[in-house]
């Protein structure tokens, strides 16, 4: 059970819950193709092997940043909030209400364009920002997310 599902109030819903891209585990990867790669060359007083190896421990730090970064992140529209969770030991949480969302952000990058991945900030009102980076399909995250809220006004009334 994870963070949002198991805080849910009674009669809430999970709508839409958006997930981390794929896409940040390519830094790790590229990373560890250099390391084999500088690993296997033939440099004379052992340089590339221990360069090699020291590229092949910043890949392995890299993908298990990434891999709990994957793993302790979750984003997702209720019936009644917004709700934004990251971290795994060190906890951060953030929690509105429909009517204390403001606005969404979505900040793209070309690659992130073309990869289909962004930060999504939720602008609360007040002025707290919230930046929740490298979530898959945001553009569909803020478009639901204002359909959800949009009807839940709605029915508010």
């Amino acid at each position: 059970m994870g963070y949002v599902s198991g805080n849910l109030m009674p009669g809430e819903r999970i709508v839409y819950q958006a997930k981390i891209h794929w896409f940040i585990f390519v830094p790790g990867a590229l990373l560890f193709v250099i390391g084999v790669a500088l690993s296997s060359l033939k440099i004379p007083h052992a340089i590339g092997p221990i360069v090699g190896g020291i590229v092949l421990l910043a890949a392995l730090y890299s993908l298990l940043r990434a891999l709990v970064a994957k793993m302790a992140t979750e984003l997702a529209v209720t019936s009644k909030r917004v709700i934004a969770k990251t971290g795994l030991i060190m906890r951060h949480t953030v929690e509105l209400n429909h009517s204390k969302v403001e606005s969404f952000n979505v900040d793209q990058s070309i690659l992130g364009r073309v990869f289909d991945f962004g930060t999504v900030v939720v602008n609360g009102t007040g002025g707290g920002k919230t930046p929740i980076p490298n979530i898959d399909s945001p553009l569909d995250f803020r478009r639901r997310a204002m359909e959800t809220i949009d009807q839940s006004q709605v029915e508010r009334r």
